[in-house]
Formats: C-alpha cells, structure tokens, sequence
C-alpha cells in the first residue's frame, strides 16, 4: 500500500507544496496539461492520489468533470474543504480503485507513485479506469537538486524516509509492463529554483529543459490502446457426438470422408 499521510505529515508536506518546488510543479503540470494531454471541455478526470486537492483546484476553474481519490482521510478532508462540490472524492487505494472500467477520459498520477510500494499495480489500475491519457509525474531522480534536496532533508526526515523518486527509463520499463506498447511523450521540468523570483524563468527558458532527462520533475503522457471487455458468454449448442478429446483428428481419413461425400452427391445430382 505505501506510506499513508497522517496529520504531522500533511503539515509538511503542505509546507512542501508551496515553497519552490510545489510552485514550478504547477507550472510544469499545466504546461504538460496544455501540450500533451488535448484535454476537451467536459472530460471526466482523475486525480489519483489527489491528496489536498491542489491540481484539482487548478482544474476546477475549466468545467471539467472531476474525481479525487486518496488513502489518507486526512488529506481528504482539506481538499474537501477547499473545492466543495466543484470536485467528487471517494477514499481508496491507487492499487485497488473503487472505480469501474473505462470510467474516466484522463487519469492524473501527480507525486502518487513516489509513496507507493507496488507503482505498476497503481499503473495498472489507472489504465484500466481509464478510456484515453494518463499523465505521470514524478519526482526525478537523475536531478541533481533531488540528491541535493535528500542531502538536506528538504522533504523531512519522515517524508525522505518513505518516497522513491524514479528516472525516466525506470519509468518507461513500468509503463511497458502495465499498458504495453503504447505511445508515449515525456517532458522535464527545469531544476526547481532557490528563490521564487525564479519561478518566471520556468516558462522562457522551457523549451530547453523540457527534453532533457535530469530536470528536477519528470512527466510521461501515456495514449492508451483500447481495450474492449467482455465477459465469457456460455455455449448453448452441444455437439450430437462430441469428438473424445483423448482421440486425435486423423487428417487423412477426414480428408476422404470429404471426398467421398462430395462423389455422392455429384452423382446424385446426375
């Protein structure tokens, strides 16, 4: 299941959030929102691991239809109290989604799979509530500002402790695992700044950054396959002399069979 964020740890975490790196991370989100995802009006989205809200209170605004789902009741309850009926949520497990198939347009892993034990099983799930995207982003482990940010326990102890951050090729290898051979477009965000003057930077300085493998934030947009569901449907029509299944077909005598059939009734028609 993962670490599970208690009152302590949403504090931080929050802190967290809107410092630096929680800025460039909304930044990085709706660039990836704009660029890859072709969101229409009117989807139905999914933030898995939604936590207190805060890329759903950036969507709110835009009529989409939102979904939030997270472990902690904690966390739950903050972003209840911030988005109110603009946004549903439901408590769960991103390994186990209280959702059914194909019930989402696009599915949101934002910070999720850093706090989870088995991240193809999340994968996994979110494909298969999921009709057309899923977006992943990730703490990256390849930048250097995540060495150094572990260095000093940016995070705190008992955050740093309980994540894993992944790199791009780690990443490819699960989606491969989870979805297949599906396309798929990743981008970088640049190395989060040291003050919040800049954060501006983010936006003229991206398209260098952005395809580079070692920004400090990671995000994958995945195209799903369709996938079709169907339950087996019994078979009414039974067989007047079912073949034994311990008896091989002789091909050669079905052949003759074929054949001798077929004289007898050309000589019948004659």
């Amino acid at each position: 299941m993962g670490f599970v964020l208690d009152k302590n740890s949403v504090e931080i975490y929050e802190k967290w959030l809107q410092g630096p790196v929680g800025m460039v991370m909304d930044g990085f989100v709706r660039t990836m929102f704009h660029d890859l995802l072709a969101v229409q009006r009117h989807d139905r989205i999914l933030d898995i691991g939604c936590g207190t809200g805060n890329q759903l209170l950036a969507l709110a605004k835009f009529g989409f239809d939102l979904t939030g789902v997270d472990a902690s009741e904690d966390m739950l309850d903050i972003a209840m109290s911030r988005l109110g009926n603009r946004c549903a949520f439901k408590a769960g497990r991103a390994e186990d989604l209280p959702f059914s198939d194909n019930e989402f347009d696009i599915s949101l892993l934002i910070n999720t799979l850093e706090f989870l034990d088995d991240p193809l099983a999340a994968l996994i799930e979110a494909g298969r509530v999921t009709r057309r995207k899923v977006l992943i982003c990730v703490i990256n482990s390849l930048s250097l500002c995540n060495l150094g940010a572990r260095l000093r326990g940016l995070f705190s102890e008992t955050l740093l402790r309980n994540i894993r951050s992944y790199n791009l090729w780690e990443m490819k290898g699960h989606i491969k695992n989870a979805f297949g051979a599906v396309p798929v477009v990743w981008r970088c965000a640049p190395d989060w700044p040291k003050l919040k003057g800049q954060v501006s930077a983010f936006n003229s300085d991206r398209e260098r950054v952005l395809n580079c493998p070692f920004g400090s934030i990671l995000g994958i947009s995945v195209t799903l396959n369709p996938v079709i569901r169907a339950g087996s449907l019994p078979l009414k029509i039974k067989a007047e002399q079912p073949f034994p299944e311990s008896i091989p077909i002789q091909y050669e005598r079905f052949l003759k069979d074929i054949r001798d059939v077929s004289h007898e009734e050309m000589e019948g028609a004659a």
